[in-house]
């Protein structure tokens, strides 16, 4: 039954740019990157214990490299988001082995700092419009795979196409990520993750390779995290430094999302996001106070549910969606 509903809501949701206004659509690809990152932070944070502050860090180089793919190379932006993915997990693997010597604060910490060194040195890319920022001009996305289908189907102008593209494309890799890190997390190597983060030495002493299990979760992160900054700023076509690697916007929202919603699950950031949506429609008019607001119902929610919202749902009332945990039988 479960399977039923989870595909005519997928199907629904792949028909809704048909009825939907075009307001709504640029709402639900904010809705599913913001838990396309919720969902891979918590599996660094959550499952493999690497609470990271920095992976803006990724966002940002993600956005860069889809600019500088288009404006430069000529690239299509579709598949110029791939190769921004593949870029970020590049870097990603090159600063692996430095922060990897920190360990608890100092990792988030260093991970912080190293996403501001990044911010420094492309705000010196003057071919990419240095610290002022640069914007795609119409005509540079017209040829984009899929945008005169679009067009066709839906009768729409070539921004409003756009916007179906980017929504689709928003959509897919959130279903990808979330399934993706569903199968992960239960299979072999998701347990030896968990082992790692739970006792690295125990772990260790029955061959569990810790190291090398979270250096490649941590490119693979990576990876995806570029992909999806990339198609937040293909949808706005325009990126400056101080957004691209803004700490407020890719990070502590995200982490403001796992833990109202409960860190080691996958529904957890569903609903997290969910939430983060409604308070910004309807608290975004207090301005600064906005995310006050936000930050005191972080804190109530650690301190009072520090399960989340959804690990309350649970305990209370046995609810298992999407369930990581491996159940032993008992032997007959």
């Amino acid at each position: 039954m479960a399977a039923i509903l989870a595909v005519v809501l997928l199907v629904a949701l792949c028909a809704l740019p048909a009825i939907a206004p075009r307001n709504l659509i640029q709402d639900l690809i904010f809705v599913f990157t913001v838990l396309s990152l919720a969902q891979l932070w918590n599996l660094l944070a959550g499952w493999g214990g690497l609470v990271s502050v920095g992976q803006q860090a990724f966002v940002g180089v993600g956005a860069y490299s889809l600019f500088g793919a288009i404006l430069i190379v000529g690239m299509d932006p579709l598949t110029a988001v791939i190769l921004s993915g593949a870029i970020a997990a590049v870097l990603a693997a090159i600063l692996g082995p430095l922060l990897f010597r920190l360990e608890g604060p100092y990792f988030a910490i260093g991970s912080w700092v190293a996403a501001e060194a990044l911010r420094l040195v492309c705000a010196q890319f003057k071919l990419l419009g240095g610290g002022t920022g640069i914007s795609i001009a119409p005509n540079e996305l017209s040829q984009m795979i899929g945008l005169k289908t679009v067009q066709f189907l839906f009768g729409l102008r070539p921004a409003a196409a756009r916007d179906v593209l980017m929504y689709w494309s928003a959509l897919l890799l959130a279903i990808g990520i979330t399934v993706g890190i569903y199968f992960f997390v239960r299979s072999p190597m998701g347990l030896a993750l968990a082992a790692s983060r739970d006792n690295a030495a125990a772990a260790r002493s029955v061959g569990v390779r810790t190291g090398r299990i979270r250096y490649f979760l941590w490119i693979a992160i990576a990876f995806a995290t570029g992909m999806v900054g990339a198609l937040v700023y293909l949808q706005k076509a325009r990126l400056s430094p101080d957004a691209a690697f803004s700490v407020t916007d890719w990070t502590a929202y995200v982490i403001f999302v796992v833990v109202i919603g409960g860190v080691r699950t996958i529904e957890g950031p569903i609903l997290g996001v969910l939430i983060l949506w409604a308070l910004t429609f309807y608290l975004s008019q207090f301005g600064s106070l906005y995310l006050v607001i936000l930050g005191g119902l972080a804190v109530f929610t650690m301190l009072f549910m520090p399960r989340g919202v959804w690990g309350e749902i649970t305990q209370r009332y046995q609810v298992r969606l999407l369930p990581t945990q491996r159940v032993l039988q008992r032997l007959t």
